[in-house]
C-alpha cells in the first residue's frame, strides 16, 4: 500500500462513495468495504483508472462477526493510515411493529462493527503516533428519535463513543472525528422506508459536501463535525431544548420523512 492508505466501509454508495473518491483524489491507496461485490468491483476499476491508485475491495456483511474480524485484520495487516466507519442502517416505524432481527442488525452494524474497527484502527495508529479515524454518526444523535428509535440511539452511541476516544488519544497525534450529517440524499432513506418530499430542499446536504466537510474536520482533528448551517442550528437547539420538546420535534420531522 502507498504511504497514505484507507479502509472505507459502506463505500459503495452515498457518503462512503464520496469519501472514497475524495481520498482517491488525494492519492490514497484504498480498501473499499460493502456488501455488494459487483458494485465495489466497478467502483474500484473506475478509481484506479481515474486516479492511478491502488484500490482493492472486500465484500463483507458487517452484521456478521466473522466478516467484521476479517476487515479488522485488514486494517492491522495493511497498517493503514485512515479508517472511515461509514456503514450504517436505519428503519422507520413504531419500534414494537418493526422486525426485531432487523433492529438487532442495526445495533450490530452501527455499534458493534464500528467499535471493533475503531479498536483495530487505534492498535495501528497510537503506537505509530499518527492516523485518522472518521466515524459517521448523524444529527439524529442529538435527540431521541420516535419511530426511528434504534437508529437514533445507535448514532448517539457513535457520537459519544467517538468524542470519548478523541479525547483519549488527543496527545498521541491520532485524529478522531465524529461526522454528523443531517438529511443527505442516499440509498439510506429508501432502505429505511422514508421519502424526501416532506423535508424542505434547503435542509438537504449532498453526499460530496458532507464527505468534504468530514475530511476537512478530520484533517483539523475536530471532535465533531456537523455539515451545513441549518444542521448546526438544529443540533444546537436539540441540545438546548428540554428533552420532552426535543423528542417530540424529532418525531414530527421523521413523520414528514415518511410523508405522514
Amino acid at each position: 500500500m502507498p504511504d497514505e492508505s484507507a479502509v472505507v466501509t459502506g463505500a459503495s454508495s452515498g457518503i462512503g462513495e464520496a469519501i472514497a473518491g475524495l481520498l482517491a483524489g488525494r492519492g490514497y491507496g484504498l480498501l473499499l468495504v460493502a456488501r455488494r461485490a459487483s458494485v465495489l468491483e466497478k467502483q474500484s476499476v473506475e478509481l484506479r483508472s481515474r486516479y492511478g491508485i491502488k484500490c482493492d475491495f472486500l465484500a463483507a456483511d458487517l452484521t456478521v462477526a466473522t466478516d467484521v474480524t476479517l476487515v479488522a485484520r485488514e486494517i492491522v495487516d495493511r497498517s493503514v493510515t485512515t479508517v472511515v466507519n461509514n456503514a450504517g442502517h436505519g428503519s422507520y416505524g413504531a419500534f414494537r411493529d418493526l422486525d426485531l432481527a432487523d433492529e438487532i442488525d442495526q445495533v450490530r452494524l452501527n455499534i458493534e462493527a464500528l467499535v471493533a474497527l475503531s479498536h483495530a484502527a487505534l492498535q495501528v495508529f497510537v503506537p505509530r503516533r499518527s492516523g485518522c479515524l472518521l466515524n459517521v454518526a448523524s444529527t439524529a444523535s442529538f435527540q431521541p428519535g420516535p419511530r426511528n428509535a434504534t437508529y437514533s440511539a445507535t448514532k448517539a452511541f457513535v457520537r459519544s463513543f467517538t468524542e470519548a476516544i478523541h479525547e483519549e488519544v488527543l496527545a498521541s497525534g491520532v485524529h478522531v472525528t465524529a461526522l454528523c450529517p443531517g438529511f443527505t440524499p442516499t440509498e439510506f432513506q429508501r432502505r429505511a422506508g422514508m421519502v424526501s418530499s416532506g423535508i424542505p430542499e434547503r435542509l438537504w446536504t449532498d453526499p460530496l459536501t458532507v464527505a468534504t466537510a468530514g475530511l476537512v474536520a478530520l484533517d483539523r482533528n475536530q471532535a465533531v463535525c456537523v455539515p451545513g448551517a441549518a444542521n448546526k442550528v438544529g443540533a444546537t437547539l436539540a441540545r438546548m431544548a428540554p428533552l420532552s420538546v426535543s423528542r417530540k420535534m424529532a418525531g414530527r420531522v421523521l413523520d414528514q420523512m415518511r410523508g405522514t
